[in-house]
């Protein structure tokens, strides 16, 4: 069996829709679908849930009549015969009377969840219709019946398996299922999510349930590229990398891939494609325990990064000093990305600054803290670049015009960062490609 995922552009025109029908149908190999939400549906339903939050009612029920419109719209396009055209009607109907009651109903967290939650049903089911007007034999199971997160939220493969194996064995006949991305149940039973991006997380979590033979993430890009296209003119799809520089990748900044949807995969080996909707036929990317080879491969830049320095020279020495600034942002669940250290000081970069005033307040009594906001970090991965002769060279060369802010080198063989303001991201994605790469 395999994993097929298919994001928010995959899915977002009634054409797309129609191709992706295409596409799961075109060899016999038992398939689970996982799609997102039409593209703009889950920002919308953001957009929905704070106007609740804020008060303004009147607001969020012309953005829930504005969303409405548009998949009246979507579904007179995605299908022809009436009987389609009335189920899909009436599961629009159904949805957006939910959100019509919303507005009846005092605002909560998991309200909240509730309405982001309904991005990927409509999706499935209106897909769903649209198999069914075309006679595609299928199957329907609802991600909500054995996708669930526990306390910590965190999803446990053992528990999805157990409830995916119980919802598979009852529809054995079936070779093509189709289920809801993002979605999940958290340990009070309730609707939750696996935050934003999650679909590659559900479609990942899925793979290694079923121990599937290959996770494939359809996107409208083909494949993972060496830099950022939407930012450097000359790129190209990597054939073939570790699920250790996928992940480095993914978490400094890569958009084609989420995070989390790495570890489930590494650790069940289970083979991750990424491939485009709408170049079906291009080789894509393939992520496996194998590298393929040995160099520089990529580079990705994260925004939002805020950097602080701690200078403390009667107390950097001390024993236990690190530890307790560690404890500082482990108290506010903040996690760090980089970190050098000095005789003097010691400065690190975080990427959400929501808990920064309680952690500066924190942090003074050990030294002078300086708050450097707006930065970026910019990370060269690739299979044990720190080996590769010649790439630190390289990449100071490239940018000996930039101002580097911190380095990390050393703490991962496959990535090289460094810290620099945001507004030279630009030019040194631009530099590294052309110096890297050759590629101008």
């Amino acid at each position: 069996m395999k994993i097929m995922k298919f994001g928010g552009t995959s899915v977002g025109k009634p054409e797309r829709m129609h191709e992706v029908a295409k596409l799961i149908t075109k060899d016999e190999e038992p398939k689970i679908v996982v799609l997102s939400a039409l593209s703009g549906t889950t920002n919308s339903l953001v957009e929905i849930s704070n106007s609740l939050a804020g008060g303004d009612r009147n607001l969020a029920k012309k953005q829930i009549e504005t969303l409405q419109e548009h998949y009246h719209n979507f579904i007179g396009q995605l299908v022809k015969t009436d009987a389609a055209l009335a189920s899909a009607k009436n599961i629009v109907t159904e949805h957006f009377e939910f959100l019509n009651i919303i507005l009846k109903i005092s605002f909560s967290e998991a309200l909240n969840k509730d309405i982001l939650a309904q991005g990927e049903l409509l999706s499935t089911k209106l897909f769903s219709v649209y198999l069914t007007e075309q006679a595609i034999d299928h199957a329907l199971i609802p991600a909500l019946d054995f996708m669930a997160i526990d306390a910590d939220d965190e999803p446990q493969v053992a528990s999805i398996k157990a409830k995916l194996d119980v919802v598979l064995e009852r529809l054995k006949d079936k070779k093509i299922f189709i289920t809801q991305g993002f979605i999940c149940r958290n340990a009070k039973g309730e609707v939750d999510n696996l935050k934003r991006g999650g679909s590659d997380y559900s479609a990942s979590l899925i793979a290694a349930a079923v121990n599937a033979s290959v996770c494939e993430i359809w996107t409208d890009i083909d494949g993972m590229h060496n830099n950022d296209p939407r930012i450097v003119k000359k790129t190209f799809a990597i054939e073939q990398m570790s699920f250790d520089e996928a992940a480095e990748l993914a978490y400094f900044g890569a958009k084609i891939l989420h995070p989390a949807s790495i570890w489930p995969a590494q650790f069940y080996k289970v083979p991750v494609k990424l491939l485009n909707t709408m170049q079906p036929d291009a080789k894509g990317t393939l992520i496996t325990e194998l590298a393929g080879s040995v160099g520089v491969k990529a580079i990705a830049a994260k925004d939002g990064i805020t950097a602080i320095k701690i200078k403390s020279s009667r107390m950097l020495l001390a024993y236990g000093f690190l530890r307790k600034i560690f404890e500082v942002f482990e108290k506010h669940r903040t996690s760090i990305d980089m970190i050098t250290t000095s005789e003097v000081g010691v400065s690190l970069t975080i990427d959400s600054d929501s808990s920064l005033p309680a952690i500066i307040q924190e942090l003074e009594p050990f030294g002078t803290v300086e708050i450097d906001a707006d930065q970026t970090i910019v990370s060269i991965v690739g299979n044990e670049i720190t080996e590769t002769k010649d790439v630190m060279e390289q990449i100071f060369k490239s940018l000996s015009g930039i101002p580097i802010r911190m380095v990390s080198y050393g703490g991962s063989s496959h990535n090289i960062s460094i810290l620099i303001p945001k507004n030279y991201k630009v030019q040194t994605l631009q530099l590294l490609n052309s110096g890297l790469f050759g590629l101008m």
